[in-house]
């Protein structure tokens, strides 16, 4: 079972990513968006495997980081602007979420933002701890300031890829729909999800310290 659970999971749980990656790479709707999505998503899976054996994570940050690379390449896929969780929301529950909720924009950016706060933020404060070998309480506060880094530093880059592709392509990759506080409104949902994360680990993480005494 430790052998199960230590290695063949993270090998599973990366070629799922091959497949997904290569199936969702076949025809994506805009091939310039779906490369510029994937070039940061592809460097840190490389970055995990050159550091597996080095700083190893847990499953369930292993499974977490599945999911959002999951989320993302979908949203790399169709851009994330045109994700058609209406359609899916119509086909399965016979009613489209946008309708139902007045939403006026696809809001599947907003989530995959939060998803990266909720999803990641647990990874890295595993990386910090094994990397800087900090107290737990200290990791906490170093994993919540890099996830909110990170996000900032995405903002940036979509901004320089916007400057550089311009038109439909930097229409696409930013994904603004008309929101001129996109950019602040993406920070402030990674940095939510990083908070909710962190303290689900802090609570579990005493309430299993108090009950070892």
């Amino acid at each position: 079972m430790g052998k199960l659970g230590s290695v063949k999971l993270p090998a599973v749980l990366l070629g799922l990513f091959v497949v997904l990656f290569v199936v969702l790479g076949i025809a994506p709707s805009d091939r310039l968006t779906w490369a510029l999505e994937n070039g940061l998503a592809l460097a840190g899976v490389a970055f995990l495997m050159l550091t597996r054996k080095r700083w190893p994570l847990s499953n369930a940050a292993y499974v977490s980081l599945f999911v959002f690379t999951a989320l993302h390449e979908i949203g790399a896929y169709y851009t994330y602007t045109q994700v058609p969780y209406d359609r899916w929301s119509e086909a399965a529950f016979g009613s489209a979420l946008g309708e139902t909720f007045g939403w006026k924009r696809n809001h599947y950016d907003r989530l995959v933002h939060f998803a990266f706060g909720l999803l990641v933020a647990p990874a890295v404060r595993e990386l910090v701890v094994g990397i800087a070998r900090v107290t737990p309480r200290v990791s906490l506060w170093l994993a919540l300031q890099t996830v909110i880094s990170w996000s900032a530093l995405y903002e940036l880059v979509e901004w320089g890829a916007a400057v550089v592709f311009g038109g439909a392509t930097a229409e696409a990759y930013v994904g603004m729909q008309g929101d001129v506080w996109d950019a602040q409104k993406d920070m402030a949902l990674a940095a939510s999800g990083a908070l909710l994360a962190l303290a689900t680990v802090a609570f579990t993480t005493l309430r299993s310290a108090s009950s070892s005494r």
